[in-house]
């Protein structure tokens, strides 16, 4: 028999639709009667492709007797935290500040005025892992709520407060950043890179696409070959790792073993497209081919498996296929023989028979081309077309197994992220298809996400619902900067410049110097935060910051432009100190010491001079391209004083002299 749940669109919440728990999807009613049955309130969080989510619901989640003690005792709410970021955020400050860690599922005990007084991730059916089973967990906050009432009041009342002040950051202006700062940030966040395997820290390890980014723009702005190498031996660790499909393309959310070898399944559109950022970034500096190839590929698994038939993307592959973590996407090796018979292919990808990962095998490069060439004395055209043509066989192989499920509900924040990646790419790799598409998305996602009471967070079945929140809006406003940037579309840079008003309207702090990550208009949760860390995605205030820089830079918008260098500013120390949690702002900060600009050429060769300055590596540089005079776009104005084609180098203080080259303004460009 079903519950509330099968009401719902949220394929997380559709997977609980059949337990016999008595679930409520998040919402004001399920505590409304909390509040007149006097009882605790559950709030358990995960989403679709979460391997442990999976596993506490057949242990937990499906079995009788518990789901009988948490109707008769409790009210149990399932929030997809990709549905509610913001109900995640509250709740899993809280975990980890009873338990020391977080993660999903997050297993949250509230009250009916949703603030919490226990939790944590994970329990068993049986006590293991030094922690109790869910069964006793259930039994302990049912007694702590009926006999020791006035302890839970107290609790929550203590939580509140560490909300309130968590929620709330203390900004220092510790004066101006300098390049004496930068150099430290960049040996701080060096001292973190794993020099052996690349990537930050040890097991398990994430991307780190944001110091990754950091480090590949060290290098451009100061030459530092260790910020170099450090960035590109992460990107080489992933690209021959497992967490990379070698066969279809993509990356997992993260690699469960230092080396890159066995990665947690599942595969998130956001780490997608911030790793093609990345490699587009490494190959504009490097020139390594194989970077190019990876952008390519990566794109061709979002465009096959993550798209739908309106051209919004969706969230998320699954970790596990017919139950097992995995299964898609590893080969026995029968699974292999059956496919390939040639030692040049199965030294390649590292195959054998006992397996590389419980029992089976994970593809992964273990050599090059070229040692291939050499030890099986073969052409390295020939081991090339050896490899190409078993890829190609391992692929229709595969793609007869039963799939992982697709999360098909499609976040704003996220396809945003993706409309960024393919507007790089277009640039970067001079792919006019890539433009055309990244386009006609942005074009998309405007007509189903806009709204005329603000814009909408997801996007399921024909429609958008439940109100966006800070990350939607930072990096939306910055995909359409792009866009515009790359297609010469002013109507792109008037819609940003809406949205930007909103958010300083709406999720501006009391200050009015940072953004909260809920609207103003929203009343569910009962505290509001302020969020300046990167996690896995770029910090929402560091990308509005860069938005305000941008926008105020186009618009002549000094107020603008001041209040992003008072956040840039305010973010000095403690991105030094901290840089892996502080990159995007890292990032931002190293490019106002040189001078953050706007670059536009004016003219009938506008888009051709823009076209040949793209070719360059110009992290510091906004360009832009009109053949015709645009009155409402302010830094425009009487710069068409002739019919010759000019190029304006524009900083904060004022813009130069235009020149008439390309040549001249990278002089003008590298000397300001």
């Amino acid at each position: 028999m079903a519950n509330r749940l099968i009401q719902e669109q949220s394929p997380y919440l559709l997977q609980h639709a059949h337990n016999p728990v008595d679930w409520y999807p998040w919402g004001d009613q399920p505590f409304e009667r909390a509040q007149k049955e006097n009882k605790p309130v559950i709030v358990s969080i995960g989403y679709s492709a979460c391997h442990w989510c999976h596993v506490m619901e057949r242990e937990s989640f499906e079995d009788n007797d518990i789901a009988a003690f948490m109707n008769q005792h409790f009210i149990n709410i399932k929030v997809d935290r990709e549905e509610h970021p913001e109900v995640d955020h509250l709740y899993m400050d809280a975990v980890q500040a009873i338990s020391g860690s977080g993660g999903w599922p997050l297993n949250v005990f509230v009250t009916a005025e949703r603030l919490p007084f226990y939790g944590g991730t994970y329990f068993p059916p049986r006590p293991a892992f030094n922690r109790p089973s869910w069964m006793q967990l259930l039994q302990r906050m049912h007694e702590v709520w009926t006999l020791q009432h006035e302890e839970v009041k107290n609790q929550t009342e203590q939580m509140l407060n560490f909300l309130r002040q968590s929620a709330q950051v203390s900004l220092t202006n510790s004066g101006a950043f300098s390049k004496d700062g930068c150099r430290l940030l960049a040996e701080n966040l060096l001292k973190q890179v794993d020099r052996q395997y690349g990537g930050f820290g040890t097991a398990p390890k994430f991307p780190g696409s944001m110091s990754i980014n950091f480090l590949l723009e060290h290098y451009h702005f100061f030459k530092n070959e260790e910020a170099l190498k450090g960035a590109l031996l992460s990107l080489d660790g992933m690209m021959n790792g497992g967490i990379y499909d070698q066969l279809g393309g993509g990356f997992a959310r993260y690699s469960t073993d230092a080396k890159w070898l066995a990665p947690h399944f599942e595969k998130m559109l956001y780490d997608n497209a911030l790793l093609i950022l990345s490699f587009c970034d490494a190959y504009q500096i490097a020139g390594n081919q194989r970077y190019r190839e990876i952008v390519e590929e990566t794109i061709a698994f979002v465009e096959r498996e993550l798209r739908d038939e309106t051209g919004i993307y969706y969230s998320a592959l699954d970790a596990d296929s017919e139950g097992v973590e995995g299964k898609f996407y590893t080969w026995t090796w029968d699974e292999w023989n059956e496919c390939v018979n040639d030692e040049v292919v199965t030294t390649y990808f590292g195959v054998n028979a006992e397996g590389n990962w419980e029992g089976t095998n994970i593809l992964h490069v273990t050599t090059t081309v070229a040692e291939l060439s050499e030890r099986f004395d073969v052409s390295i055209e020939e081991a090339r077309r050896r490899i190409a043509v078993a890829k190609e066989r391992l692929f229709d192989s595969r793609a007869v197994r039963i799939r992982p499920l697709t999360d098909d509900k499609s976040l704003l924040s996220w396809n945003a992220l993706m409309n960024l990646a393919l507007t790089k790419a277009g640039v970067v790799l001079q792919n006019n298809n890539y433009l055309k598409r990244a386009k006609e998305h942005a074009i998309f996602l405007l007509e189903a996400f806009k709204k005329e009471d603000g814009l909408k967070h997801v996007w399921k079945g024909g429609q958008a619902r439940i109100e966006a929140n800070l990350d939607d809006y930072t990096y939306f406003i910055q995909a359409l900067l792009q866009l515009a940037s790359a297609t010469s579309d002013e109507t792109l840079l008037f819609e940003a410049e809406k949205l930007c008003q909103t958010v300083i309207g709406e999720f501006a702090d009391e200050e009015g110097k940072l953004f909260y990550y809920t609207s103003s208009m929203q009343r569910d949760i009962p505290v509001r935060k302020v969020d300046i860390y990167d996690g896995a995605m770029p910090s929402a205030n560091a990308v509005m910051a860069h938005n305000l820089l941008l926008l105020g830079l186009c618009l002549e918008r000094t107020d603008w432009m001041e209040q992003a260098d008072h956040m840039l500013q305010s973010l000095c120390e403690a991105s030094t100190r901290s840089p892996s949690s502080f990159a995007y702002w890292g990032t931002l900060l190293q490019r106002t010491l040189f001078e953050s600009k706007t670059v536009i050429a004016v003219g009938g060769d506008a888009k051709k001079n823009v076209a040949e300055l793209r070719k360059y590596f110009l992290p510091d540089c906004f360009l832009l391209a009109f053949e015709k005079e645009i009155s409402e776009l302010t830094i425009l104005k009487d710069k068409f004083f002739s019919d010759e084609s000019l190029i304006f180098v524009c900083t904060q203080q004022a813009c130069l002299a235009p020149v008439r080259n390309v040549e001249g303004s990278l002089r003008l460009i590298s000397a300001n």
